[in-house]
């Protein structure tokens, strides 16, 4: 009696009654490529998740950046308001319509600033979106040449042995070039 799991009137027998010779091979085969796939879904699930943690880095950046500008008009209306009004003491009036006035450049600059790293951060974001696209196609070939793999087993065809390592290596490479994009 063989050892393992054995599957009532299912025997992996040739035709002569002998066991196929396909059985090692294309369940070794398999095995390599569940774990390829492993590795894959794991890059596409590390890769989908960073995208996602910069989509929300770059919205706090625009937001910060809103911010900036609703305290840059405060500002430009504090320096209108000086610079039209009359005060009882026009030095002082001067003193805070320049202090409003720096503020209001300080603003204009921070908003500079926060709005390039709010774009660099989308940047990062695009391309860890086409990483992951990569990733997630090169997933979807590899589930594809497991399946067709095990249909090797079912009907004791080379072909879809080969079909199958065809696929799995068209998968491979297609995963592979998402570590290539920047």
């Amino acid at each position: 009696m063989p050892e393992g799991i054995e599957i009532p009137g299912h025997e992996h027998k040739a035709h002569g009654g002998e066991e196929s010779p396909l059985v090692l091979p294309v369940s070794l085969t398999m095995s390599i490529m569940a774990v390829v796939l492993a590795a894959v879904t794991l890059m596409v699930h590390r890769s989908s998740t960073h995208e996602l943690l910069r989509q929300a880095e770059a919205t706090d950046q625009w937001a910060y950046y809103q911010a900036k500008d609703i305290r840059l008009h405060e500002m430009e209306t504090n320096v209108d308001l000086f610079s039209t009004l009359a005060a009882k003491d026009n030095e002082k009036a001067q003193k805070l319509q320049e202090k409003y006035q720096k503020q209001v450049e300080k603003y204009r600059a921070d908003k500079q600033d926060i709005s390039e790293k709010a774009k660099e951060l989308e940047k990062e974001r695009d391309v860890l979106g086409r990483r992951t696209d990569r990733f997630e196609a090169g997933e979807v070939f590899l589930e594809i040449a497991l399946v067709i793999c095990s249909i090797t087993l079912l009907v004791n065809k080379r072909s879809f042995w080969f079909a199958g390592i065809a696929l799995g290596a068209v998968g491979l490479v297609i995963a592979v070039t998402g570590f290539l994009i920047h």
